[in-house]
């Protein structure tokens, strides 16, 4: 039985918990393959699953993205054949690893035209990106020229999410940490953006729209963006909330979304837009078209031996990162 090295986790805490480790791979079963990863992608989620915030059964190997060869499937797949191009983005955690038995739902052919590097930083995030712009709108659905609040936009998700609304035609004001961060947005195709660190955004956004507001909020920051994008809101308006990057959001009083214009709230997680084969084939079909058009080019900005993973995880608490990282098997 061939091997692997991993890395995993048998208790919940910091990045020195992640261990490197030799694990056993065996032969995939009905519904699963094997594949052989040329690069595994970094995210938010990671963190939440080593800090125990999203809670799964130890020990854990982590990881929800990565790309490479198919090197076997098991009985009842057909879309997928030793020796495809594969990415994907998918549970149960897992691509911290050269080697893995997975799965096949969520895994779909890598396009000959994106690399490997770039298959395995834009899946788990261009998905998001994808069920963001394309399906989770607002009760007046989202024209061009409307505008959207999108908060960390320059980060992985976020520079997508730049290039994806400008070539829809919407107005993305981006917020981010720092000149730096907001001049990297602007560059991606956000139509402004603001530097919280100086600027109070709930009053550049209302400076921005004439005082009317945007029509959707996207917010993967959590406790300490929430409450204060409520305000950005029009009538009607949808706050979408998709991460905890500061924390989980706090309780709050329903009957606040009234009075503010009858807002809507929303909680997504990509995994229930991917619930499907088909649903999973029809979001990445759309991302490879973005990026084979060359409307969103995914930037990789860190690279990682996986060994060095500790380190990663570090960086991306302390926003040091910009655009993807990848992890190298």
């Amino acid at each position: 039985m061939p091997t692997t090295q991993a890395i995993q986790i048998t208790a919940y805490g910091g990045p020195e918990n992640m261990k490197l480790v030799e694990l056993p791979v065996g032969e995939p079963g009905a519904g699963q393959i094997r594949i052989r990863h040329h690069a595994c992608g970094l995210n938010f989620i990671d963190v939440y699953q080593r800090t125990g915030l999203y809670g799964n059964p130890l020990p854990l190997t982590l990881g929800m993205e990565g790309a490479g060869i198919v090197e076997a499937v098991g009985e009842g797949v057909t879309h997928l054949k030793a020796g495809d191009r594969a990415a994907y983005a998918s549970n149960p955690p897992g691509s911290y690893t050269q080697l893995r038995v997975m799965p096949a739902k969520n895994v779909v052919k890598l396009p000959d035209n994106i690399e490997f590097e770039t298959g395995a930083a834009m899946m788990l995030k261009g998905l998001t990106a994808q069920y963001l712009l394309r399906r989770t709108l607002p009760v007046q659905g989202l024209q061009p020229g409307d505008h959207v609040l999108f908060h960390a936009a320059a980060g992985g998700v976020g520079l997508i999410a730049c290039q994806w609304a400008k070539a829809l035609g919407l107005q993305l004001i981006g917020t981010a940490g720092g000149a730096a961060k907001c001049q990297l947005a602007l560059e991606h195709g956000a139509a402004h953006a603001i530097d919280y660190t100086k600027d109070d955004f709930v009053a550049r956004v209302k400076d921005i729209t004439g005082g009317k507001g945007v029509k959707v909020v996207y917010d993967s920051i959590g406790k300490d963006t929430f409450e204060r994008s409520l305000e950005c809101l029009r009538p009607l308006g949808l706050m979408a909330s998709f991460g905890n990057a500061s924390g989980p959001v706090p309780p709050f009083a329903i009957g606040s979304l009234g009075p503010k214009g009858s807002l809507y709230v929303t909680r997504q997680t990509l995994f229930t837009h991917i619930a499907t084969r088909e649903d999973t084939q029809i979001m990445a079909d759309d991302l490879f078209a973005v990026v084979s058009s060359g409307a969103v080019k995914i930037r990789i900005d860190q690279r990682y031996p996986l060994a060095d993973v500790a380190q990663a995880h570090r960086d991306l608490e302390a926003r040091k990162t910009t655009g993807s990282t990848v992890l190298m098997p």
